[in-house]
C-alpha cells in the first residue's frame, strides 16, 4: 500500500470523528428562562417564588443577585449546601431547579433580581425579575402642602400620606370628576398640583389609592383665598431724579380679599404712611435710595413687596466697564461705559485723548505697534464716587490648531480643524486650501464664527492631498499656521499589567494631525484562539478582539493566563482604512516564539534540505548504474533477505534510519502561523509517508 492510500484511510476514519465533535460542542448552549411572570407582586409576610427553568447543560452553578449584589449561590444537584447571605437566610430559599423562594417576605425585599447560571465549557446565561412587596393601605391623610390656597399664586398642592401600605395607583377627583394632568392640573406622585388657582377651584377634592391587595378613598374640602395682587407704586410728581428740598409722594395699592394693608420701609427703617401713601417733604441727599412697600393679607398672612429707588444724586450702579473692538479689522475702538446715577459719570482715556463723555465713551484709533500690549485706563468721574477700569490691546499669539475626527450619519469622515488665538480685540480667522483662498465649498465648510473648518469625504487619501492654512488676524497683527493632515497612525504606545499578570492595560497616543475614527485592539496568543473575536486572523497571527472609538487612548484586556505568552498591538483606523500598527507589546514567560533570525534560517534551510536529498538520491542512482555497467560478477539467486523491508513506524517522530538525522519541516499552515509567532510548544506533526528499504546481500 502506498503512502497516499494510507493517508486516505486515516482521513476517512478521523475526519468524521472530528466533525462530530465540533458540531456537538457548537450545539451545547446553556439557557435559563423564567417559568412564570418576571414582575411579581406579593403581600408582605407571604411566601413567593421567582421560578426559573434551564436547559443546555446539566447541573450548572446558579447565583441570584438582589439589586446587583449576590445573595444566593449554589451548584444544582450539589451535596454542598447553598451559600446564602447570612443576613437573609431566614427569608431566602433556593429550590432544586434553581428557583428562588421567599419565606414571610418583608417589605424591604422589593427589588430587581437577576439569576445567573454558569456551566464550565458551555457558557453563561442570565434572566431578570422584579419583585414588589405590598402592605394593605391604611391611615391615609390628605392635606394642603403649602398653607391656604390662594388665588393669584403660582400653584397650591394637595398631598397625601400613608401610614402603612404601598400605593401602586392613585386617582384624583374634584367634585366627583376625575382629574387628569393638563394646563391647570398636574398629577404627580403622592400629590396634586393646581396651577394658577382661582376662586372657582374651591370645592371637594378626593384621592383613590389602590394596590393589588387594598383600596382607600380620602376627601378634603379646599377654600381658595385671593390677594394681595402685585403692588402698584406711583410717584408724584414724576421726575428722573430729585434735588434737595423737593417734596413727593409715593402710593402703594393692590386688590385683595380681605383688603391688604401697606407698610413702608426705607432700608430697614419703618416709615409711617396714610392709607398706603408715603409723603416725603423737603428731601435730602441722604434720603435717596430704595423704598419698599409691603402689602399684607390679614387672613392668609401672605405678603407682597414692591420697591422704588428714588435717585437723589446717587452714583451709577456697579463699576465702569472697559472693552476693545475691531473696526473693519483695521482700526481699534476703545469703549468705556458706566451708565446710571445722577449726575452721570464723566468718562475719559487720558493716555489716548482729551475727549470725554457722559456714561458711555467710544474712541477709535488707527492700529499701530505702539498700542500692541499697551494698557490704557478709563477714568470715571462722578460726584459720589470716582472709579476706573483698564483694557490691554494685543496682537494674536502663537497657537496650535486642534484636529478632531468623527463620522457623520452618511458614513463620511468629518475632519474638523479649529484655530483660536488669544488676542484683544478677538482675532478673525481666515482659511486657505493649497492655492485656494476660500475653501468654503464642498467638501469643506467653514463655521459661522470662522474658527472651525470641517472637511467631509469617504476616502482618507483625499484628506492628505491638500495642506490647509488658517490665519488669525486683528488690527495689530496676525498668526498663520499650516496644517498637513496625516493618515491613521500611532505615535507611541505602552503596556501595563497587574500583579497577577491576568489583566493588561494598553495605552497609546496619536499625532496631533492624524485622522483617526477608531482603533482595533489586536492580540496574538494560543489561549485566545478559541475565544470570541471581531475579525479573522491576520497573516501574522493577530486577532482583533475589541474596537475602540477615535477618542479612546487606552484599553483593558482581562482573563489572561499568566503561564502563557501574548502579544498586543493597536491598529488605527479611519473608517475602513487601517494605518500602520503600533509597536508589538509582549507579556508572558519564555522567549515568545522563534526569533527573526531563526525564522530566516528555517526558511532557508528547508529548500536546502530538499535540494540535498535530491542530490544524494541522484548520486546513489549514478553509483548503482555505474556498478551495473562495469561489474560482470555472476548473479546468484537472491537471498530471502532481499525481500525483507523496513517500513517506518507510525509514531509521530520519523525513523532515524530513514531520514539520516534530518527532521521534516514543521507544518505551520495547520494554525496559519509562522515560527516567530508561536508562544507555546509547536504542535505534533504528521509523520512522513512509509518508505520501503531493501537490503542487498
Amino acid at each position: 500500500m502506498t503512502w497516499t492510500n494510507e493517508f486516505g484511510t486515516l482521513s476517512s476514519v478521523f475526519l468524521p470523528i472530528l466533525l462530530s465533535f465540533t458540531f456537538h460542542v457548537a450545539d451545547c448552549t446553556l439557557v435559563v428562562s423564567n417559568a412564570g411572570p418576571t414582575l411579581v407582586n406579593a403581600l408582605a409576610g407571604s411566601n413567593v417564588t421567582l421560578a426559573v427553568t434551564f436547559e443546555g447543560a446539566p447541573d450548572p452553578v446558579v447565583t441570584w443577585f438582589m439589586a446587583g449584589l449576590p445573595v444566593v449561590s449554589w451548584g444544582i444537584a450539589s451535596s454542598t449546601p447553598p451559600d446564602i447571605d447570612p443576613n437573609r437566610r431566614k427569608v431566602l430559599r433556593i429550590e432544586a431547579d434553581g428557583s428562588l423562594s421567599f419565606v414571610n417576605v418583608p417589605l424591604g425585599y422589593t427589588s430587581n433580581y437577576t439569576v445567573e447560571m454558569v456551566k464550565t465549557g458551555v457558557g453563561r446565561s442570565v434572566t431578570n425579575f422584579t419583585l414588589k412587596i405590598f402592605d394593605a393601605i391604611q391611615n391615609v391623610t390628605l392635606r394642603v402642602q403649602s398653607g391656604p390656597a390662594q388665588e393669584g399664586a403660582d400653584q397650591f398642592t394637595l398631598q397625601y400620606s400613608v401610614l402603612k401600605g404601598g400605593v401602586e395607583q392613585e386617582m384624583w377627583f374634584f367634585s366627583g370628576v376625575e382629574i387628569k394632568s393638563n394646563s391647570h392640573y398636574l398629577v404627580e406622585e403622592r400629590s396634586l398640583v393646581i396651577l394658577s388657582p382661582n376662586r372657582s377651584d374651591t370645592g371637594r377634592y378626593s384621592v383613590l389609592l389602590t394596590n393589588p391587595f387594598s383600596s382607600v378613598t380620602t376627601d378634603l374640602n379646599v377654600t381658595v383665598l385671593y390677594g394681595p395682587d402685585e403692588p402698584i407704586l406711583e410717584v408724584r410728581p414724576v421726575r428722573p431724579f430729585y434735588e434737595p428740598g423737593d417734596s413727593l409722594s409715593v402710593s402703594c395699592q393692590a386688590d385683595g380679599f380681605p383688603p391688604p394693608r401697606a407698610a413702608w420701609a426705607f432700608g430697614s427703617q419703618p416709615l409711617a404712611s396714610l392709607h398706603g401713601v408715603l409723603n416725603l417733604t423737603h428731601v435730602q441727599t441722604s434720603q435717596g435710595g430704595k423704598y419698599t412697600c409691603t402689602l399684607i393679607n390679614g387672613e392668609t398672612k401672605k405678603q407682597r413687596q414692591q420697591f422704588r429707588i428714588l435717585n437723589i444724586y446717587e452714583k451709577p450702579p456697579g463699576v465702569p466697564t472697559c472693552s476693545l473692538q475691531s473696526v473693519n479689522n483695521v482700526d481699534l475702538q476703545y469703549h468705556c461705559r458706566w451708565v446710571g446715577g445722577t449726575p452721570q459719570a464723566q468718562l475719559s482715556f487720558p493716555a489716548l485723548s482729551n475727549t470725554s463723555g457722559a456714561g458711555n465713551l467710544s474712541l477709535t484709533f488707527t492700529a499701530s505697534p505702539d498700542l500692541d500690549g499697551k494698557t490704557v485706563t478709563c477714568m470715571a468721574d462722578q460726584p459720589v464716587e470716582k472709579n476706573n477700569c483698564s483694557i490691554t490691546a494685543g496682537s494674536p499669539r502663537r497657537f496650535l490648531p486642534a484636529v478632531g475626527t468623527t463620522v457623520d450619519s452618511t458614513g463620511k469622515i468629518v475632519v474638523t480643524i479649529k484655530c483660536v488665538s488669544e488676542a484683544s480685540p478677538q482675532a478673525v480667522v481666515s482659511w486657505s486650501r493649497g492655492s485656494e483662498a476660500d475653501p468654503n465649498t464642498p467638501p469643506s465648510q467653514i463655521s459661522r464664527n470662522t474658527t472651525r473648518l470641517a472637511i467631509r469625504d469617504y476616502n482618507v487619501s483625499n484628506f492628505l492631498l491638500q495642506s490647509y492654512t488658517c490665519t488669525c488676524r486683528n488690527p495689530l497683527g496676525s498668526q498663520t499656521r499650516e496644517i498637513q493632515l496625516k493618515g491613521p497612525s500611532i505615535s507611541e504606545s505602552s503596556l501595563f499589567t497587574n500583579l497577577n499578570r491576568t489583566v493588561v492595560t494598553l495605552t497609546w497616543e496619536v499625532p496631533p494631525t492624524s485622522i483617526v475614527t477608531g482603533f482595533d485592539i489586536q492580540v496574538k496568543g494560543p489561549a485566545l484562539l478559541s475565544r470570541n473575536h471581531t475579525g479573522p486572523q491576520t497573516r501574522d497571527g493577530f486577532y482583533s478582539i475589541t474596537p475602540k472609538p477615535g477618542n479612546a487612548r487606552s484599553a483593558d484586556i482581562f482573563n489572561l493566563d499568566p503561564k502563557l505568552t501574548y502579544m498586543f498591538r493597536v491598529i488605527p483606523r479611519a473608517r475602513m482604512t487601517g494605518g500602520l500598527p503600533s509597536a508589538v507589546h509582549r507579556i508572558g514567560p519564555g522567549g515568545g516564539g522563534l526569533s527573526g533570525s531563526a525564522i530566516a534560517g528555517l526558511a532557508a534551510g528547508i529548500p536546502c534540505s530538499f535540494l540535498f536529498v535530491a542530490l544524494l538520491g541522484g548520486f546513489i542512482y549514478f553509483c548503482v548504474s555505474l556498478d551495473k555497467n562495469t561489474s560482470r560478477v555472476t548473479r546468484y539467486p537472491a537471498s530471502r533477505a532481499v525481500e525483507k523491508a523496513v517500513t517506518t513506524p507510525t509514531e509521530t517522530a520519523p525513523h532515524k534510519l530513514l531520514t539520516g538525522g534530518l527532521q521534516p519541516p514543521p507544518d505551520y499552515n495547520r494554525l496559519q502561523q509562522t515560527p516567530s509567532e508561536r508562544s507555546v510548544a509547536l504542535p505534533t506533526f504528521l509523520p512522513p509517508p512509509p518508505v520501503r528499504v531493501a537490503t542487498t546481500v
